[in-house]
């Protein structure tokens, strides 16, 4: 997956190999990561191709999702 802005830096990376086979899944292992990784996680879009997923949508070995913080601004 690849990881932009506050979620990239709750994190501790850019860009992260996860197995999982939702996105729900995905939040929690993401969540574990960092001291304020969940709370920035769960505030996350997550894309596919995209794509706005919702945390029941299965994910496959090899798809590459985007997670998104909120942004604010114009």
């Amino acid at each position: 997956m690849r990881l932009f802005a506050a979620a990239a830096e709750a994190v501790g990376a850019d860009e992260l190999s996860v197995d999982a086979a939702s996105v729900a899944d995905l939040r929690a292992a993401l969540g574990a990561t960092g001291e304020d990784a969940e709370r920035v996680v769960g505030q996350c879009a997550m894309l596919r191709g995209g794509d706005r997923l919702d945390d029941s949508a299965e994910l496959a070995s090899g798809d590459v999702v985007d997670v998104l913080p909120p942004f604010a601004g114009g």
